[in-house]
């Protein structure tokens, strides 16, 4: 697997959520999450390349099974919004794309079997 990017910041404040929700019995929610944070390669906020998605993205994502397209921001659980597209770092879509460049190939297992998304373009 390739490196993620991720800023200083945003590491420092996933890694606090891990631990809080570790601490409050929410383990399992935040596992793919910890294993995210061990693979990121964490850098200067002004290091960051434009087409890396960070907390508070917004993306485009292209779903490589159906073709269908969405936009949704990458934002932390308090801010998470469904109907405003904001979802939640602790989904796992928004685990799995954090990091990536545009262009990356994520997968990752769902009730329906393994969902496949390209991260088609950051729009802020």
């Amino acid at each position: 697997m390739n490196p993620i990017y991720l800023t200083e910041k945003d590491y420092e404040r996933l890694h606090s959520l891990v631990q809080v929700q570790r601490q409050n019995g929410g383990a399992s929610a935040v596992e793919g999450l910890c294993k995210e944070l061990k693979r990121a390669k964490v850098i200067a906020s002004e290091e960051v390349p434009v087409d890396v998605v960070t907390m508070n993205s917004f993306v485009r994502l292209k779903d490589l099974k159906t073709g269908n397209v969405m936009e949704i921001t990458v934002v932390y659980p308090k801010d998470a919004d469904l109907s405003a597209r904001k979802v939640s770092i602790l989904a796992p879509l928004a685990t799995a794309i954090l990091g990536c460049k545009v262009g990356d190939e994520v997968e990752w297992p769902a009730p329906q079997g393994m969902v496949s998304y390209k991260v088609e373009e950051i729009l802020y």
